[in-house]
């Protein structure tokens, strides 16, 4: 690849992929639903019906099509007596039994975190950073090995919960910019705990980070990158239109991007829609008139169509996968929360105000995805270095190629009848003077070598 060169593109047949064939493969595909409060409800008296019988939430999700239950943890929550360990280990017994796999999701609180808040835990919080660290993995590790010790090791396991601000801080430092220098040491303790956890007991947990809308996303991933946090498998995002500056559109070309500048996967780790904005209960509702997209009305049908369209532009747009955060967080007339009595969600379930399922699960989880196929940029070996760039790569800019042998190689997933233009060169800053060539992904094309024209 001296200077400029020409190609021309050959296609390669493979059969189509089915939604089944995808889950076997890499990367895996996750639907999943976030269900901590599973165990509080049942407490609670909540029931929950398909076709007029009681159903078990986890057996029903998984019936529904799930395949993972996101279960949180908190520290030491002395206000409650759930998401601490022990409610951790029956959900956890729960979930496998219903034969999901789980994604462990550390807060490092005592409390929520979220987007606009990571309070330290009491026991860590008059800490010094390195001790802060320390505890840190103590925590996380120590977790993960009793948890394998009772046949319980999750999966996946998030490092923080929407860490958009500075993690193991107070509430007046979410309001200032992130000390990416304490940050990171944070993270890396973390991080370097699941890796240990998984190498001690034979396992390897997916690693996920997680932020809060996908407009926080891109730059809290630069900065994070710059400061040394890298060894991670799995990019999370939240995503409710209330919340979020980014319309769905815009939310599947910054999943195209992050998962072309990262090497991780993507996904929608929470998201929602009301089927109803009406109130079963004297606890106000999150998510009312002010979380409604065009086109998507609070009913069961506008619920089911949002999360169809949803999980399809996320796997169009390669991310793997969608949850949905607390689909049974009902009300009950003998619990409540610290906000009111009932549930601040439940118009937000995906059961009906009588526990009945409004068939959004189902049509969701089941419904059959046209999903990326998986394909192969390449180009002869005959430079130290090669980059590709294209309109599918969203405007990240010159990718680095992969040597492979005797030739360079570029993987991804893009739509069938997709048309690409890409161009490649030695170096980064010659791909913009590379001719161009355009590809189209045939609806049975598997992969697209670009060959260099004699």
């Amino acid at each position: 690849m001296r200077g400029k060169r020409r190609f021309i593109v050959a296609a390669m047949v493979a059969g189509l992929i089915g939604l089944d064939a995808a889950r076997a493969a890499e990367p895996p595909i996750y639907l999943g639903v976030d269900i901590s409060y599973a165990n509080e409800m049942d407490d609670c008296g909540a029931v929950y019906k398909a076709g007029g019988k009681t159903v078990d939430q986890y057996r029903f999700f998984k019936s529904a099509g799930a395949n993972t239950a996101r279960i949180r943890i908190w520290n030491d929550p002395d206000w409650t007596k759930y998401s601490n360990l022990a409610d951790v280990k029956r959900s956890l017994r729960r979930a496998k039994a219903a034969g999901l796999q789980v994604l462990l999701d550390f807060h490092y609180s005592d409390d929520w975190a979220d987007g606009d808040k990571q309070v330290a835990p009491k026991a860590w919080a008059k800490l010094s950073t390195p001790d802060q660290a320390k505890a840190l993995y103590a925590f996380t590790h120590d977790t993960l090995i009793e948890l394998h010790r009772e046949g319980l090791m999750p999966d996946l396991v998030q490092v923080g919960n929407e860490t958009n601000g500075e993690i193991v801080s107070s509430l007046a430092k979410a309001k200032e910019p992130i000390h990416w220098d304490r940050n990171a040491l944070l993270f890396n303790a973390g991080i370097k705990a699941v890796r240990d956890a998984g190498r001690e007991t034979g396992t390897r947990p997916r690693i996920m980070l997680h932020i809060a809308q996908p407009e926080n996303a891109e730059p809290w991933f630069e900065a994070a990158t710059k400061a040394g946090v890298t060894d991670y498998d799995i990019i999370g995002l939240s995503y409710y239109s209330k919340w979020s500056k980014r319309s769905m559109a815009q939310l599947g070309q910054t999943i195209n991007r992050l998962r072309h500048a990262y090497a991780a996967d993507v996904l929608v780790v929470e998201t929602a829609y009301p089927f109803t904005t009406q109130n079963a209960d004297s606890s106000p509702n999150l998510l009312g008139e002010d979380s409604l997209i065009a086109g998507y009305p609070a009913t069961p049908d506008g619920q089911k169509r949002y999360l169809v369209d949803l999980t399809q532009l996320v796997l169009a747009s390669g991310g793997t996968g969608v949850f949905y955060w607390e689909p049974a967080w009902v009300s009950t007339r003998t619990c409540g929360t610290r906000w009111g009595k009932g549930s601040n969600w439940e118009n937000a379930a995906v059961f009906d105000y009588k526990g009945e399922t409004l068939g959004s699960a189902e049509v969701w989880l089941k419904h059959a995805y046209v999903l990326p196929v998986e394909v192969t940029f390449k180009t002869r070996a005959t430079t130290d270095t090669a980059f590709i760039d294209g309109d599918f790569l969203g405007g990240v800019g010159p990718r680095p190629m992969t040597r492979e042998g005797d030739v360079f190689v570029y993987r991804t997933r893009l739509m069938p009848e997709t048309s690409v233009t890409v161009a490649m060169a030695a170096t980064a800053a010659a791909v913009a003077e590379a001719p161009a060539v355009t590809a189209t992904i045939g609806d049975r094309a598997a992969t697209v070598p670009l060959r260099e024209q004699p």
